[in-house]
């Protein structure tokens, strides 16, 4: 077996597949084992959405900003965009199946400098994903455990829950490492899991609780629990500033769906597959997350208990369940979403891994020839690792209790935890919006693969660039008024540090850039010889 970058020969050509023979026009060999189905292509893109984590996550963000409405509306009109963002780049990834994904095409569209911010954007968004996913999971882990034990529950501290955090990643990471193969296994068991799971925690939810919200209330019921413009449901504050805060729920849950790009290279028929993957993992699951949602909107029996328990940092979907459900049907709902999130991170662990590994294949980042090899069994353990250290280490905020209220009554922000969810939403979707962009610019001499949106690309792709920009500037702002500079209770514990770190990282890459990798970066690079590419495009 050749050793990594090591060119193949000619004569190696005629034995290449067709997928194999694609990826040697873009300029690689197969490295990496391509045994996942169209089926496990979708499964990773649909598990790292999860409605089982997103929807329980951060529904808290979605009922202190709007309410009901943020949800009932909100959700369905997101979702939309969002799917529009999908089908974009299910044409860049039919004509580019490489596991650089994102950062390949903007290369490949606009050249080595958007390459290059690009990748850093898409690295910085799935290193936070992963780890706000991770860190989720291991507060819903704590609830279930809280729920089987009361001296469990009676001990509960911001250290145990990162503990927990930090085993989740462990755990993660060592079924990344083991094998690609067991990986598409766990990915094709994960989708059963989501949608058995989401459907029994429905029924649950339509059946067991006594009473039901009426349907006036769920389609029109307004909160401000944000502590923006004095609590207002109305006005110009409340429609353009505290709701669009709310639909973070649903830009932050239906995100990721980017990794069926990442494994594109380990996906037969990948031109097809991965395509169908993005847009096919982004409408399924806003219908299934949607209908979960109204599910736990008609079973709140408690309006104000709910917005009290987000204030002292429960959350607000678990709050519910507590009103709703009995002990036994409460804990068995955490256990499927703590199970559903479990899934999550080890998927968004292995589309984080993969565009690390493409990244460091081109030398973008610092170690490359570490981070870009591969195991004997194919895997890119280092990248792997990678991945999850630095996942760890920007939650470590996290340890920091953000509490605003006073001895007796303490209001405990998850500051820390959103903030990772704001970096992942502007990280990822910034890097989707440069190579939608100049595909769009190229116009129609962009050669298109076998999964294409034909002439609609032209509205497609411009309103999928201003959604995003548009969401990116929400998302940097200040979740409380305590976190504006010259508030008088700002404290830097209530910063939102979503722009710190995403531009501080940025700041990085440009002085990087202008300094060094401008004169060495020249984008993707070919591991396999110009004559094999030659003899393909004849």
């Amino acid at each position: 077996m050749p050793e990594a970058h090591e060119p193949i020969h000619e004569h190696h050509a005629p034995q290449l597949s067709a997928d194999e023979a694609h990826l040697a026009r873009l300029g690689y060999k197969q490295e990496l084992s391509r045994t996942w189905s169209g089926f496990s292509n979708f499964a990773i893109s649909f598990s790292i959405i999860s409605i089982l984590a997103g929807c329980f996550t951060t529904f808290g963000q979605a009922w202190s900003n709007g309410g009901p409405i943020a949800i009932t509306w909100g959700w369905p009109i997101i979702s939309l965009f969002i799917l529009i963002i999908g089908f974009t780049m299910s044409e860049l990834v039919s004509a580019y199946p490489t596991s650089g994904g994102i950062y390949w095409w903007a290369s490949k569209l606009g050249g080595p400098a958007a390459g290059f911010y690009t990748g850093w954007l898409n690295l910085i968004g799935l290193i936070a994903v992963t780890a706000s996913v991770a860190y989720g999971a291991a507060n819903f882990v704590d609830i279930f455990f809280s729920l089987l034990s009361d001296s469990w529950a009676a001990d509960y501290s911001l250290q145990r829950v990162f503990i927990e955090f930090v085993v989740i990643l462990v755990l993660a990471a060592l079924a990344n490492i083991f094998s690609s193969h067991l990986l598409a296994v766990v990915n094709n068991i994960s989708v059963w899991w989501h949608v058995a799971g989401a459907a029994v925690i429905i029924l649950v939810l339509v059946f067991v609780p006594d009473n039901h919200q009426s349907v006036g209330w769920v389609l029109t019921e307004r909160i401000n629990n944000s502590g923006y413009d004095g609590g207002a449901n109305s006005g110009i504050m409340f429609w353009f500033l505290v709701l669009p805060l709310g639909f973070l729920l649903t830009q932050y849950t239906i995100t990721g769906f980017d990794a069926s790009a990442h494994l594109s290279e380990e996906t037969e028929a990948a031109s097809d597959s991965a395509a169908k993957g993005i847009w096919r993992s982004i409408a399924y699951s806003a219908i299934g997350g949607w209908i979960l949602l109204l599910a736990l909107l008609f079973a709140v029996q408690d309006q104000q208990a709910v917005t009290d328990g987000i204030n002292v940092g429960a959350y607000g979907s678990d709050v519910i369940l507590g009103q709703a459900l009995t002990e036994s049907w409460h804990t068995i709902v955490i256990l499927i979403s703590a199970a559903g999130q479990l899934f999550c991170t080890t998927a968004c662990l292995t589309s984080a891994s993969r565009m690390t590994f493409a990244f460091s294949r081109d030398g973008a980042i610092p170690g490359s020839s570490l981070w870009s090899k591969v195991t004997a069994k194919r895997v890119p353990a280092n990248a792997v690792m990678f991945v999850a250290v630095i996942a760890g280490l920007i939650t470590l905020p996290a340890l920091i209790e953000v509490n605003f209220g006073t001895a007796d009554a303490p209001i405990i922000l998850p500051t820390a935890f959103y903030a990772v969810v704001s970096v992942a939403v502007i990280g990822l979707y910034l890097s989707f919006a440069i190579p939608i962009f100049l595909r769009w610019r190229l116009g129609d001499s962009f050669e298109a693969g076998a999964w294409n949106n034909g002439k609609k690309y032209k509205w497609m792709n411009l309103v999928a660039v201003v959604e995003i920009v548009v969401i990116s500037i929400y998302f940097i702002l200040p979740l409380y008024p305590s976190g504006w500079p010259g508030n008088e209770n700002f404290a830097w514990k209530f910063v939102n540090y979503a722009p710190l770190l995403t531009g501080g990282v940025i700041l990085a890459v440009t002085i990087w850039w202008h300094v060094s990798a401008k004169h060495w970066f020249t984008g993707p690079k070919h591991t396999i010889d110009e004559a094999v590419i030659k003899a393909f495009d004849d």
